[in-house]
């Protein structure tokens, strides 16, 4: 990367969720992983929170869900349906229980390293290759390597971070109800950039 960048501040995250997720949009995610530097563009993002049926907070505080609960900064890491891993960013003061999930990435930085992870291969060779890299919550975790070891990392760096960013002028962005949830299907807590090829759906 031509200038380097600085994790975005804890009281960034200390905000309501339904602040703080769409307030992610443009902004970079930054990993390093095996010698490798990582960054990608985000693009799409839910909400969870702890009055919400569809959260895993909802109901009671587990051991599953418990950093959720924690301050926000930290990263929500859990495996679903017994094969995918997706990443959440944690918001709001400690036990409050919300947090923002990641669902798509632009790809920017180190797209051979994470087609590597997704594909097996470094050199990409279609351009739907290039579009389902990051686009989804498990897609962007296993390109970024992202799992559960790092559930409960502090996106402060330094091996892993979010970084100010930004929208284009022509960017729209677009609110809209969240994907692959049975309740709470009425809320339009999903935000993403209108027109982008890597947002989800």
């Amino acid at each position: 990367m031509d200038a380097p960048v600085r994790p975005l501040p804890p009281v960034f995250y200390q905000r309501p969720v339904l602040e703080v997720a769409p307030a992610l949009l443009g902004s970079l995610i930054v990993r390093r992983v095996d010698r490798h530097l990582l960054v990608g563009r985000i693009v799409e993002v839910e909400a969870y929170r702890e009055d919400d049926p569809a959260s895993h907070s909802y109901r009671r505080r587990t051991e599953r869900n418990e950093v959720m609960f924690g301050p926000g900064g930290n990263l929500y890491v859990y495996f679903t349906y017994g094969m995918h891993f997706c990443a959440n960013v944690v918001t709001g003061p400690e036990d409050r229980g919300e947090a923002a999930l990641l669902r798509a990435v632009e790809p920017l930085w180190g797209i051979d390293a994470m087609a590597d992870r997704r594909y097996g291969k470094r050199r990409l060779e279609t351009r739907r290759e290039l579009l389902d890299l990051t686009a989804g919550p498990a897609r962007l975790c296993e390109a970024f390597g992202l799992g559960r070891k790092d559930n409960g990392r502090s996106l402060q760096g330094p091996d892993m971070f979010l970084a100010k960013g930004q929208l284009g002028a022509t960017e729209k962005v677009v609110s809209a109800t969240r994907i692959g949830v049975s309740e709470g299907k009425e809320k339009k807590w999903r935000w993403y950039v209108d027109g982008n090829p890597w947002v989800s759906r």
